[in-house]
């Protein structure tokens, strides 16, 4: 029996670039950053600041694609929660990342968001 999701595997075609998005502009923390150079890879393990229940693991598409040329390494979709997009989303305009509308979605009001990669994630606080 599955018991919680632990890790979602992003590919980006720069992982610095990457790790300085999701830590400077979204708020996030570096929970691991390391490898193997025997296999010659690195991942980069974020997570919201002060949550790491699910983290998200920063992988050089490059590097996996010759590793294992069958994954699909598109970018999933995700929706994280906050508990005030009102002011996240002025706080993403201000840092300067790619928003949507703030839009009522029925269940709650929500946005989506671009990553330096132009890479879609969407953002939605919850109706109580």
């Amino acid at each position: 029996m599955i018991s919680k999701l632990g890790q979602v595997m992003v590919y980006v075609d720069d992982q610095d670039k990457a790790v300085k998005f999701w830590t400077e502009k979204a708020g996030f923390s570096v929970i691991f950053d390391g490898g193997s150079e025997e296999m010659g890879i690195r991942w980069i393990e974020i997570a919201p600041s002060g949550d790491s229940a699910t983290t998200i693991v920063l992988h050089d598409k490059g590097v996996v694609s010759k590793m294992s040329p069958e994954l699909d390494l598109g970018t999933p979709s995700l929706m994280f929660y906050t508990e005030d997009v009102e002011s996240l989303y002025a706080d993403f305009k201000e840092r300067g990342v790619t928003t949507g509308e703030l839009v009522d979605m029925g269940v709650g009001r929500s946005f989506n968001f671009a990553d330096d990669e132009g890479n879609y994630f969407a953002v939605m606080q919850p109706n109580q």
